[in-house]
């Protein structure tokens, strides 16, 4: 017995000897990114090596606050990367469970059509969906623009299908015979069976709405309506670069991220699991 835990203490020491240059490579360049938030701009193409913050990080960012409004333009961010995170789980959850419970004519050709489109560049409907959103329906330069076309998500619904399909049937059964509605079957049993699954959904979506920077950039020319990843963009002109405003934005968008995916990868990581093992 006590071999084997020295040979399992070897083991977990060796493990960590292997992925902790691999972590120190990987968080580098977001230590370097935040050190250069801090610096002036002539100071960031200096020809020597700084490791350690200064002190224009203040500075750096009331010039981007007063070139791009950046407070507003993360608070667009975020009630945007809110509403179509909520949206799109209740969206893809329901799909999931129509694909993965319910029998009906084409199911089979849906679910072939589903996974045909995530096999689409994103760009090849982008364009499309702009005349679509901004021609045909006059919504350019609004809150539906930003959050409404890419509420569907085809692969969160194979994702969530393949959660509910992992649900044995003799509990929704049961629940029949007991006179449960559908929509109570799926809304008081199934949402809760599956969270873990769509814990992990909302943190890949979030991510998602919250980096989008080629959507909100066609279907808003406002400068009211800009999300961060946007503003940052302006800051790259013709003739100045604002590397220094550039770097705090930068460091302000990654911010929560991080924090998000620390506080919730436990469940990112168990909904992961759930939705590969079957």
């Amino acid at each position: 017995m006590r071999s084997k835990s020295q040979s399992l203490l070897v083991r977990q020491i060796a493990l960590h000897a292997l992925l902790l240059p691999l972590a120190i490579i990987w968080l580098f360049p977001l230590w370097m990114m935040f050190v250069f938030s801090t610096m002036p701009d002539y100071g960031i193409f200096s020809p020597q090596i700084v490791l350690w913050p200064s002190t224009n990080f203040v500075a750096n960012f009331q010039n981007l606050q007063a070139d791009t409004n950046f407070v507003g333009a993360m608070v667009i961010s975020i009630v945007v990367a809110t509403v179509y995170t909520v949206l799109s789980v209740l969206l893809t959850s329901m799909a999931g469970w129509a694909l993965a419970r319910y029998r009906f004519v084409g199911r089979s050709l849906v679910i072939a059509i589903i996974l045909g489109t995530i096999t689409l560049p994103y760009f090849v409907v982008v364009i499309p969906q702009f005349i679509m959103v901004a021609r045909e329906f006059k919504l350019a330069n609004t809150w539906i623009a930003l959050i409404v076309p890419p509420l569907f998500n085809s692969l969160g619904v194979l994702f969530m299908r393949q959660s509910f399909s992992m649900m044995p049937n003799d509990l929704f059964d049961a629940a029949r015979v007991e006179g449960v509605k559908e929509w109570q079957i799926f809304l008081r049993i199934a949402l809760p069976l599956a969270r873990p699954t769509m814990a992990a959904l909302a943190i890949i979506l979030f991510l998602a709405s919250w980096n989008n920077y080629l959507w909100p950039l066609l279907i808003n020319s406002k400068p009211g309506m800009m999300t961060a990843p946007v503003a940052l963009g302006v800051l790259i002109g013709l003739t100045k670069v604002s590397w220094g405003g550039i770097m705090a934005g930068a460091v302000l968008l990654t911010a929560p991220i991080l924090i998000v995916f620390v506080a919730l990868q436990r469940h990112f990581i168990a909904g992961i699991a759930a939705g590969a093992i079957k």
